[in-house]
Parts: C-alpha cells; sequence; structure tokens
C-alpha cells in the first residue's frame, strides 16, 4: 500500500512538472521577441540539443528509417520545423495565452476532420459535441480581436495545430519507437536551421555573435531539454502510475496555466474573451479526452486502427497529448 501510494505521489508530481513544462513551450515562444536570439536560433537550440543527447542511439534509429514510409516520415517532419517556425511566427503576433491555447486545443479537431475526409473515420455524439465546444471557442477568440495582427497570429496559430494534427496521424501510423521519433524528428530540423542561418536565410544572432549566453542557455534548458525530452519522460512515467484517461484529461490545464503565467511574465491580462474561450475548448478537449471519441463500428483506416494518439504526444514540442488512447507504447 505504501509503494502504491508513493507511486502515485510520484506519478502526480511526473504530471505537474510535464504541465509545467508543456505551458514553457509557449511562454518561450512568446518571449523570443524580446531576447537577443531569432526563430531559427531557438528552433537551432530546440532541435539540436536532443540529437546530442540521443547521439548514440542515431545509428539504430537510421537502421529503423530504412523500413518507414516516405509519408509517414513526411508527416512526422511537418512537427519538427514547419511546426515550430509557424508557432513562433504567432508567437510575434498574438498573445501567450492564446498560443498555449489555440495550438494544443485545436489538435483534436484537426485531427478528427482529417480522419474524416481521408478515411472516414466516425466520431461519436459526445465526440462531436467535444469538437462544436472547440470550435466555439476558436470563434470567442477571433470575435474578442481588436487588431489585424491579432486576427493574423489566430490564423497562423490555427495553421500551426493543424501541422501538429498531421504530425499527430504520423505517430499513429510509424512503427519507429520513442527515441527513433525523436531523432527523426529533431534531425532534419536541426540540420535545416543551420543551414537557413549559415546561409542568411532567416536572420541568426548566433551566426552573427550577438546571441547573449544566458540566453543561449534558457532557451536551450527550457525548449531542447525541458519540453523535447522531460515532458516525454514526466509524461510516460505519470501514464504508468495514474492511467492515461486522468493524465490525458489534466494536461487540458495546460492552456489555463500558461494564461496564468503570461500575466506576470508579459503583463497579458486575460480578457473575457480568452476566458470564454478558455472554457469552451479546454472543456471540449477534457471531454474528448475523457474516453475514445471514434465510434467503433465506424470504418477505421487498417494503419490506424489501434494505434495512440499521444503514445509520443509531447517529444518534439511540449503540447499536452489530445487523446487519451492508451500510452503503453511510451514506456
Amino acid at each position: 500500500m505504501a509503494n502504491q501510494m508513493r507511486t502515485r505521489l510520484t506519478g502526480v508530481a511526473a504530471l505537474v512538472a510535464a504541465v509545467v513544462l508543456w505551458s514553457s513551450f509557449a511562454l518561450t515562444v512568446r518571449g523570443i521577441g524580446s531576447s537577443s536570439l531569432t526563430s531559427i536560433d531557438v528552433a537551432f537550440l530546440r532541435f539540436a540539443t536532443p540529437v546530442v543527447i540521443l547521439a548514440p542511439w542515431l545509428p539504430r534509429t537510421f537502421r529503423a528509417l530504412r523500413g518507414e514510409r516516405i509519408g509517414v516520415l513526411l508527416m512526422l517532419g511537418i512537427g519538427g520545423l514547419p511546426h515550430f517556425l509557424l508557432s513562433a511566427l504567432g508567437g510575434r503576433l498574438a498573445s501567450a495565452a492564446l498560443i498555449g491555447l489555440l495550438i494544443p486545443g485545436t489538435v483534436p479537431l484537426f485531427v478528427a476532420a482529417i480522419l474524416y475526409l481521408r478515411w472516414r473515420e466516425r466520431i461519436s455524439p459526445r465526440g462531436l459535441i467535444a469538437l462544436a465546444a472547440i470550435t466555439a471557442g476558436i470563434a470567442a477568440t477571433a470575435m474578442q480581436t481588436t487588431s489585424t495582427a491579432t486576427t493574423a497570429g489566430i490564423g497562423v496559430l490555427l495553421t500551426a495545430g493543424c501541422a501538429w494534427a498531421v504530425y499527430t496521424i504520423g505517430l499513429r501510423q510509424t512503427k519507429l519507437g520513442l527515441t527513433g521519433v525523436v531523432l527523426a524528428v529533431c534531425s532534419p530540423a536541426a540540420i535545416t536551421a543551420a543551414l537557413l542561418a549559415a546561409f542568411a536565410a532567416m536572420p541568426s544572432h548566433l551566426r552573427n555573435g550577438t546571441a547573449g549566453i544566458s540566453d543561449v542557455l534558457l532557451f536551450t534548458g527550457l525548449q531542447g531539454i525541458g519540453t523535447g525530452l522531460l515532458s516525454t519522460l514526466c509524461y510516460a512515467y505519470a501514464v504508468r502510475a495514474l492511467g492515461s484517461n486522468l493524465a490525458a484529461t489534466a494536461g487540458a490545464t495546460s492552456p489555463v496555466l500558461t494564461a496564468l503565467l503570461a500575466i506576470p511574465l508579459f503583463g497579458e491580462p486575460i480578457t473575457p474573451g480568452v476566458s470564454a474561450a478558455l472554457a469552451l475548448i479546454v472543456t471540449g478537449v477534457t471531454v474528448f479526452n475523457i474516453a475514445p471519441c471514434h465510434r467503433e463500428n465506424g470504418p477505421t483506416h487498417p494503419l490506424l486502427a489501434g494505434r495512440s494518439l499521444d503514445r509520443t504526444r509531447s517529444m518534439t514540442n511540449g503540447t499536452p497529448p489530445t487523446s487519451a488512447a492508451s500510452t503503453s507504447e511510451v514506456t
């Protein structure tokens, strides 16, 4: 009994750490503009750090990639540098609360839409209600915007959410393990970011030597190590100790934490519109996570049957899972 209680308490601590790390992704993306780094600098640090740490597993990953389909690798790749740069652009145009809310909050909607349009995978009535709440939350964010820049930022963040949905579906189809997915996503992203910076295709303060060492250390720790690796390990342990339903549902609180932390960090108040959007989207994601939302008798693509939406959900971004499907393959 004592061991069981200790395991649950440790699981709760791991889940809290994962939620904090997921929030740190949105907050650090929002903070790029006030740092001495550019978006491509942070992207390089974000993706190069896991590659360096997991370098001993590179040979095995390269061998495994020979058995993976090109289409699946492309879907996984969209969750790397393209998703990060979209998030960074949205971070310059919108508030931290919207970053933390719209990217993870809209993924279930985009996943459901893609699965239906591509494979006619139907959604249960409860799942449709959850997705309707998410859609209403998106509408609430659009209605409360007062500037063209924020409106554009919402559009960019929705595109980032769609990119992450494509990546999520790629996770359901890949045969790679946890380490393999991290390296398959981060390696090409790090190389591409380095090339874009080296050839001045995008501005880089690392390249011209004006980046502050404190910012380099901060973003390496929070983005590269924190959301890139530690959030994955913490969430996987929490799922093992607490169960996937509780862990995934608790993960829906990440946007709320992001909005609260943005008040002292960036002076961004929680407006009535943001409050309404938070309530709607968090409720929708929570309902979506409580139990599988797809009809059991609905047509399911054979590559997707039995796959988990969140088995490696947070390994390249730090955003919380969008499904309460089993994560036994993570551990």
